[in-house]
């Protein structure tokens, strides 16, 4: 089984910020493989069901980012998972607005929500990174990702959950080294065209 897990903030009042990027892809992966409605469990909205031949898990944390771990770690422990059957998706701040790349291990690089999964499950994980842009100079980063985009970068925004959902169904069916090799080498140029202007760096909260 694998665990598929987008990172974001529960509540009317998160959606559609930078922050919630993860609960996007999660909510069109759903739509797309027809699961049934998610129910509440663990602190999590969970749905049961598959992505072509696999039996895929997806979750949508509501314990809010910084305890993203609690949910899925009891989540992936409960079904006897391990960190290496797990697929979190969440926002990028390095990556200029519709960067979509798949990465495996590594540090939580100031995200909180990473934070939390690596202190419950380690870093062996698979992640789909979701590129949302640098704060300006004059605004926190916290402040930052959980601000929405304007109209056109939220036009490159829809087309990157697309495709980060694209990369979460290539890990579930052919592994995450073929995933990197097939989204990581895109140009980013095309990607990117249109979007505000790049911004500056955050820790996330």
């Amino acid at each position: 089984m694998w665990f598929v897990a987008g990172l974001g903030n529960p509540g009317r009042e998160y959606e559609g910020t930078r922050h919630n990027v993860g609960f996007e892809v999660v909510s069109m992966l759903a739509d797309r493989h027809r699961y049934p409605a998610a129910r509440d469990t663990q602190g999590a909205k969970v749905a049961k069901g598959r992505i072509g031949r696999e039996e895929v898990l997806l979750i949508q944390p509501q314990t809010y980012m910084n305890l993203s771990g609690d949910a899925i770690g009891a989540i992936v422990r409960f079904y006897k998972g391990e960190g290496s059957s797990l697929v979190v998706i969440h926002d990028e701040l390095d990556f200029e607005p519709g960067v979509v790349r798949v990465k495996v291990g590594g540090g939580h690089g100031g995200h909180n929500g990473l934070r939390s999964i690596i202190l419950h499950l380690g870093d062996a994980f698979v992640r789909v990174r979701v590129g949302i842009g640098k704060p300006p100079k004059d605004r926190p980063g916290a402040d930052h990702v959980l601000s929405r985009f304007d109209g056109r970068t939220r036009a490159v925004m829809e087309k990157a959950v697309v495709t980060a959902a694209d990369a979460v169904e290539a890990v579930v069916a052919l592994g995450a080294p073929m995933a990197m090799g097939r989204f990581n080498r895109r140009s980013d140029a095309a990607v990117v065209a249109g979007a505000e202007a790049p911004e500056g760096r955050e820790k996330k909260s």
